[in-house]
C-alpha cells in the first residue's frame, strides 16, 4: 500500500496539509490545537490523544541544572510518543528563549531587548537570533516564543525590558532577529507564508504580543490600551508587517485589552487585521492560560471554559496554550463543534495553519534532535557575541563633573579601587527575569562573568580591587582609593511581578551612592530593565553614570568600555524621566522635559553633546 501523500516530503506543503487534514477526526483536530506543559505531556496525552504541541513554563526543567543532553532526551522522548499516535503527527516543542536559551543552565545569556534597543544594531540582533537558534536546536527544541516586539510607552510596565524601545521605528528596525532565528527567506517567498531555512540551524519564531501590550493605561501588565485604531496601528502594530514579511511562523496574542476588548477574543484584530489585512498565514497562539482570562475576575478565571474556548477560537485563535487541563479542552472543543457553537470551517482553518507550520518546519522528516549540536550551547563564539552585545548596549549618561575633564576611561593601573553595591557580583541580577527561573533569581544561577570578576580580570596586575557590597564608613573614609565603582539596580522580575509605581533605586541605592561619592570619585553603573529615578543631588555628586540595562552573562562587555578598550556606542532607547510624576513620558510629547531624552548617549573619545 502506498504511503499517504502527507508523508511525501516532495509533495507541495498545501497538498500535504489537505491530505492530512482529510484523514483527521474532530477530536484529533482539536488535539492539534492544544499546547500542553511538559509536566502533563504523558504518553497518553501524546500517543493516544495526539496533543499538537508541548512547552515548558519559565523555570520548568527536566531536572535542576539539566544539561543540553537532558533537554534533548526529554523532547525526543515526547516525540517518540507523538509519532506512535494513529496518524504519527509530530509535536513542535516551544520555549521562552527570549535573551538566548535562557532556561538552560550554561547557555549564553544575551542582553535583554531594551539593551539591544540601546545598540540600535539590526545586524547584531540578527546574529543574536542565529546564535540563539543554534543553542535552542541543540536541545531538541523547535520553536521559541520570541521576539517580543512590544513598544513600551510606560516604564511602570513589568515587561518593559522585553521591549526594544518606546520608539516604534527602533522596534521595527530590530525585527531582523526573526531572520536570525528562522533564516532569511528568498526574495520570491510568498508574503505572510511561514518560513524556516534549516531544520538543523534554525527555529520557528513567534512575534508577540499582538497587539498593544506595551501601551496599556499606566503600564499595567495585561491591562487596557486606550487608543484609536490609528494610534494602535502607527505605534504598536508597526513591527508586525516586517515580521510577517520575513515569514514569521507564529504570532502570540496579548493578554491585554484594546479599548476594553481582550485581544484573546478580538475577531477584528486577530482575524480581520492580522490574518486579513496583514496577510499572516502562520498560526496564532494564545498566551499561557490566556483564554481562561476571558472569565473575570481572577477567582473565576476559566470557570466557564466552554465560553472561553468558543470566544477565542471563533475570534481566530488557532492554538491554545492551555497548558494543563488538556482532556477538558478536548471534550469541550468537540462539544462546541458538535453543537454548532464553533463552525467546523474555523477548526479546519486553525488546524491547516498549524499543519502548514509543522510541514515547513521539517519536523515530519527530522523529528529528533541533532546530537552533533550539543557542544554549541554556551560556546566561546556565542559568549564573545554576547560580550559584543553588552558593549554596544551600554549608554554613557555622564562623564566627569566638568565636560573638559572626563572621568572615563578608568585607569587600569590605579593603586586601589573600591567596588561596591548589590549588583557588582551577582550573575542573577545581571541577567534579570526569564533566566533559569521565570522571574529570575539572584546569585550564581548560571555560568558567566560578574562585573566584579570582569573588573578584577581587566585591571592592572598591581591594582588592589577591594570589594564590599555595602562598604563600612571606615572603608570609605580611610581606604585611600583612586576611585570607586558602585553597581546598583533592580531585583529580577517578570510580567506582573515587575509592575512598579515606585521606580527609585532598590536597596537604598541612592543612599549608598551618596555615602561613597561624597568621599571617593565614583562611577555608578545601573543594572535595570528600565530607567530608575536618579535624584539631582545624587547625579551631581557622582563623576560618571552608565546605564547597563540587563546585560546577561558576559560582564566583560562592561569593562571593555570602562577601561577604554572600546568606546561607548549605546544611546537611550527609552526616555530617562526625572520623576515618576512625569509618567507616561515619550519623545514627541508637547511638554517633553526628561532627565535624558531618547537618543542621548555620550562618547569617551570625542567631545559630544549626547546627540546622535
Amino acid at each position: 500500500m502506498a504511503a499517504p501523500l502527507y508523508r511525501d516530503a516532495s509533495a507541495p506543503v498545501e497538498a500535504r496539509v489537505r491530505d492530512l487534514l482529510g484523514r483527521m477526526t474532530l477530536r484529533e483536530k482539536a488535539a492539534q490545537m492544544a499546547q500542553i506543559e511538559r509536566t502533563v505531556a504523558s504518553p497518553r496525552a501524546l500517543a493516544e490523544l495526539g496533543a499538537g504541541s508541548v512547552l515548558n513554563a519559565g523555570g520548568s526543567t527536566p531536572r535542576e541544572r539539566a544539561s543540553p543532553a537532558d533537554w534533548a532526551a526529554m523532547v525526543d522522548g515526547m516525540q517518540r510518543h507523538a509519532l506512535a499516535s494513529r496518524l504519527g503527527v509530530p509535536i513542535i516543542y516551544g520555549t521562552d528563549a527570549v535573551h538566548g536559551h535562557n532556561n538552560v543552565y550554561g547557555a549564553t545569556v544575551f542582553p535583554h531587548n531594551v539593551g539591544l534597543g540601546a545598540s540600535r544594531d539590526a545586524e547584531l540582533a540578527r546574529r543574536i537570533g542565529e546564535a540563539t537558534a543554534l543553542e535552542v536546536r541543540a536541545t531538541g527544541i523547535h520553536w521559541t516564543f520570541a521576539p517580543c516586539v512590544a513598544v513600551c510607552r510606560d516604564p511602570r510596565w513589568g515587561r518593559c525590558y522585553e521591549s526594544y524601545s518606546e520608539d516604534p521605528e527602533i522596534v521595527h528596525s530590530l525585527t531582523t532577529i526573526v531572520s536570525g532565528l528562522q533564516g532569511q527567506p528568498p526574495a520570491d517567498h510568498p508574503h505572510g507564508y511561514p518560513f524556516l531555512a534549516s531544520v538543523r540551524e534554525n527555529v520557528l519564531a513567534c512575534a508577540k504580543h499582538f497587539v498593544g501590550d506595551g501601551g496599556t493605561d499606566k503600564g499595567v501588565n495585561e491591562g487596557n490600551a486606550i487608543c484609536s485604531y490609528e494610534d494602535l496601528e502607527a505605534i504598536h502594530m508597526t513591527p508586525y508587517p516586517d515580521c510577517i514579511a520575513q515569514g514569521v511562523a507564529t504570532v502570540m496574542a496579548s493578554y491585554s485589552k484594546w479599548n476594553g476588548e481582550p485581544l484573546h477574543s478580538s475577531r477584528y484584530l486577530l482575524t480581520d487585521v492580522l490574518k486579513g489585512k496583514l496577510g499572516f498565514k502562520g498560526f496564532v497562539i494564545s498566551d499561557w492560560e490566556g483564554i481562561d482570562r476571558l472569565c473575570e475576575p481572577r477567582e473565576l478565571r476559566g470557570s466557564d471554559y466552554r465560553y472561553c474556548i468558543a470566544q477565542s477560537v471563533n475570534a481566530g485563535m488557532d492554538m491554545i496554550m492551555i497548558p494543563h487541563r488538556f482532556e477538558k479542552f478536548l471534550e469541550d472543543t468537540v462539544f462546541l463543534v458538535e453543537t454548532g457553537e464553533i463552525p467546523m470551517s474555523r477548526i479546519d482553518d486553525a488546524v491547516e495553519r498549524i499543519l502548514r507550520v509543522k510541514f515547513i518546519s521539517g519536523v515530519f522528516e527530522h523529528p529528533f534532535s541533532d546530537q552533533s549540536l550539543l557542544d554549541i550551547v554556551g560556546c566561546k563564539e556565542h559568549r564573545l557575541l554576547a560580550r559584543e552585545a553588552v558593549r554596544k548596549s551600554l549608554v554613557l549618561l555622564k562623564n566627569g563633573k566638568d565636560q573638559k575633564e572626563p572621568f572615563l576611561p578608568l585607569a587600569k593601573n590605579a593603586k586601589r579601587i573600591l567596588v561596591a553595591g548589590t549588583h557588582a557580583d551577582d550573575i542573577g541580577y545581571q541577567c534579570g527575569g526569564w533566566t533559569i527561573a521565570w522571574h529570575g533569581e539572584s546569585g550564581k544561577i548560571t555560568l558567566g562573568t560578574s562585573i566584579l570578576e570582569a573588573i578584577q580580570e581587566s585591571s592592572g596586575v598591581q591594582t588592589e580591587v577591594v570589594y564590599e557590597k555595602c562598604p563600612t564608613e571606615d572603608t570609605i573614609e580611610n581606604g585611600d582609593f583612586s576611585y570607586a565603582v558602585v553597581v546598583v539596580g533592580e531585583v529580577p522580575y517578570a510580567e506582573w511581578t515587575g509592575d512598579r509605581t515606585d521606580l527609585g533605586i532598590p536597596f537604598n541605592g541612592s543612599e549608598l551612592i551618596t555615602r561613597v561619592a561624597s568621599k571617593i570619585p565614583t562611577l555608578v553603573i545601573v543594572i535595570s530593565g528600565r530607567p530608575l529615578v536618579i535624584e539631582s543631588q545624587v547625579l551631581e555628586k557622582i563623576e560618571a553614570l552608565v546605564a547597563a540595562w540587563l546585560p546577561g552573562s558576559e560582564g566583560m562587555g562592561i569593562t571593555d568600555c570602562l577601561f577604554g578598550d572600546h568606546d561607548f556606542m549605546g544611546t537611550l532607547p527609552v526616555t530617562w524621566y526625572r520623576s515618576v510624576d512625569q509618567l507616561p513620558i515619550n519623545a514627541g510629547d508637547a511638554d517633553y522635559d526628561p532627565l535624558f531624552p531618547v537618543g542621548y548617549g555620550l562618547k569617551m573619545f570625542q567631545s559630544d553633546d549626547g546627540s546622535i
